[in-house]
């Protein structure tokens, strides 16, 4: 983004909605919008929408694919004395965008959350989700393949278009911006209740095995018990222990 500058779109219709600013291509959205927030160009509710991104990131240093067509977004949380844990935003943005993409399937009886932020349709990926953190603000980075989808060694992976959705990219994020803000505003009133209460309800039903690959790349296999009060995933094990999830991949088995 040379020069840092931001156009709105016409998505920034109003002072009360959040405000899309699209750029043609650029490295990272996250990265990008990083740095606008340190050097205090943007404000809570930006939200940084690339046509094309050139160096995206997933979850543990991965490649994430974002050729014209897909979404390619990140929007900007401050960080706020009184906010509840900021890991709890994972699943803020999870629940938004489920909420937002079940809108736009023809059929979505098969859209499943996968914790912590994952969205599935019929066991393939169809997003990702990136938070980061800086000085006093989280950037939230949203990848939905919504023309496309990559083809990867470790798991299926599918597409908006593939599903018989006929929405563009633009249009998903107008109504995903709109979910995000509601769900933030419902993290900061009531906490986590409410977010881990609907994260539930479109994910993985409790009791489904599953087989998580830590950071320092052990796995363990167990049932899902549900969530803890700050949204970590709750396994227990088959000799009856009980392990808390902060961070890993996990699969479906």
């Amino acid at each position: 983004m040379p020069g840092r500058s931001l156009l709105p779109t016409a998505s920034s219709k109003a002072a009360a909605l959040p405000r899309i600013v699209t750029v043609p291509a650029t490295g990272s959205t996250n990265a990008d919008l990083l740095a606008l927030a340190e050097d205090r160009v943007v404000d809570e509710g930006t939200w940084l929408r690339a046509e094309q991104q050139t160096a995206g990131r997933g979850r543990q240093g991965r490649v994430w694919n974002s050729p014209a067509g897909n979404l390619s977004a990140s929007t900007l949380v401050a960080i706020r004395p009184d906010d509840p844990p900021a890991a709890g935003l994972a699943l803020v943005a999870a629940v938004a965008l489920e909420g937002a993409v079940r809108g736009v399937l023809p059929v979505a009886t098969a859209l499943r959350l996968k914790w912590p932020n994952d969205l599935l349709l019929d066991g393939a990926k169809l997003s990702g989700i990136l938070l980061e953190r800086g000085a006093a603000h989280v950037v939230v980075g949203i990848g939905v393949n919504v023309a496309h989808h990559p083809v990867l060694g470790d798991r299926a992976t599918t597409s908006l278009r593939a599903a018989g959705a006929t929405i563009d990219a633009a249009t998903l994020l107008d109504q995903l911006a709109r979910r995000f803000a509601e769900w933030l505003s419902v993290w900061r009133g009531q906490g986590m209740g409410p977010v881990a209460a609907r994260w539930s309800e479109r994910a993985h039903p409790v009791g489904t095995m599953l087989s998580v690959r830590l950071p320092d790349q052990t796995t363990l296999e167990g049932q899902f018990i549900g969530l803890d009060a700050s949204g970590a995933l709750l396994l227990g094990l088959a000799d009856g222990a009980r392990h808390v999830i902060h961070a890993g991949d996990v699969f479906v088995v």
